[in-house]
């Protein structure tokens, strides 16, 4: 029997994320919240002081998306609608420019310091936006939501211009950032405000994930691709990030379970299969940052460091792909991500998680946050996975009592 078909331990999990959930969310709420000019600090050290006053905007909307969920999906906690408030308004006065791109990082004050090429800040604002509208039922709210989606998607799909980061004309390419985000971002509009369009463009997104970036060949998801999705033999095309792949793979094992689509289902638990074996780091566990697809070397500095978001993607993923396909392999991957995980990341003595651990697993560097880590991957996946399991205990005890 494994451990998640065992109620003792199913209610130990589930105990274990909700506990942990609510201690990280406790950490931000109390550290992070710019009282004097909106907002919310994101660099903080260990103990929560802030070493940087700058802000960016993906943690700004991430956060205020956050806050709204937990309010519209666990607890109508007012401080946390009030404080998602405290974000979405710093979002709208400070994050935006002349022509209505959103930048990557203000000042404490909001003016701007950096605008990239690339889009995101528009998904992180959109579900911001989305979740806060269901939250108070403001329609202006469900309607900024939409308009930074659009946006997003325009930007992206070269709609509206941005000086491309390469010299397209010499080798054009394409990241699987993109759909992957386009993809969760139309769910959560879908559910929070009934976007019309979120299941064409799920849908097209997936096929595109489907057909250009899950490589037969190398058994592999790629991170990069041509234009039409074929390989790029360099450095760029070769790269791997199997947190990412990963974390794709649940957003589409998600939809499998939405639409009740076992063809999705299987295409996310086969990108699991395939990046869990090249990311698994077999010496020392823990999901690995970069791999080559052809096993050569990789450039970046930190590719076989652990970074905390691929290790949470990785637990919701593997979770999911159990509940909904009962195969025991992804029980035994769970427990191996979700065990070096705890024993890791979390800061038991000062709050929230570290971020950065050496391949071994031991600390790179105390911070809690920066431009790229806030409160986001590792909430939701405690709230995410606490879901699951309380699904599969419920499962578990009705199978006890038909017996």
């Amino acid at each position: 029997m494994n451990y998640l078909t065992h109620e003792k331990s199913l209610q130990r999990l589930s105990e274990t994320y909700k506990a942990e959930l609510f201690r990280v969310m406790d950490f931000w709420t109390t550290m992070a919240i710019d009282h004097e000019f909106g907002g919310y600090f994101c660099a903080l050290d260990r103990s929560g002081n802030v070493i940087d006053t700058d802000k960016g905007v993906w943690q700004t909307g991430r956060f205020a998306w956050m806050l709204a969920h937990l309010y519209n999906n666990f607890e109508k906690r007012d401080e946390w609608l009030q404080l998602s408030k405290h974000g979405i308004d710093f979002l709208e006065k400070h994050a935006y420019d002349e022509k209505g791109k959103l930048f990557f990082h203000l000042t404490r004050e909001g003016k701007p310091v950096r605008m990239r090429r690339y889009a995101f800040s528009e998904s992180f604002a959109a579900i911001a936006f989305a979740e806060y509208a269901k939250a108070t039922g403001n329609e202006s709210y469900a309607k900024k939501a939409i308009h930074a989606f659009e946006n997003f998607i325009a930007y992206n799909t070269g709609k509206f211009s941005v000086e491309p980061k390469f010299v397209e004309s010499t080798r054009a390419m394409k990241s699987i950032g993109f759909p992957m985000i386009g993809i969760v971002t139309a769910q959560v509009l879908r559910d929070t405000i009934h976007y019309e369009n979120a299941n064409e463009i799920i849908t097209k997104f997936i096929n595109e994930i489907e057909r250009d970036f899950v490589n037969p060949e190398f058994q592999a998801v790629m991170e990069n691709v041509g234009k039409n999705g074929d390989f790029v033999d360099h450095f760029d095309g070769r790269i791997l990030n199997p947190g990412h792949a990963i974390e794709g793979a649940w957003f589409i094992m998600e939809e499998g379970r939405l639409q009740s689509d076992p063809s999705l289902i299987r295409l996310g638990a086969k990108m699991l299969d395939w990046m869990w074996l090249i990311g698994w780091d077999k010496t020392w566990g823990g999901i690995l940052y970069f791999r080559d697809v052809r096993g050569w070397p990789v450039t970046e500095y930190w590719q076989d460091m652990k970074f905390w978001w691929p290790q949470c993607e990785t637990i919701i993923a593997t979770l999911l792909a159990y509940q909904l396909t009962g195969d025991e392999k992804f029980a035994v991957m769970h427990k191996e991500i979700h065990d070096w995980t705890f024993e890791r990341f979390p800061d038991s003595e000062k709050g929230e998680w570290y971020g950065y651990l050496h391949r071994d697993g031991r600390i790179s560097v105390d911070l809690k946050g920066n431009l790229w880590k806030g409160p986001f991957h590792i909430p939701r996946m405690l709230m995410k996975s606490w879901q699951i399991s309380n699904e599969l205990l419920a499962t578990d005890t009705q199978r006890t009592k038909s017996k």
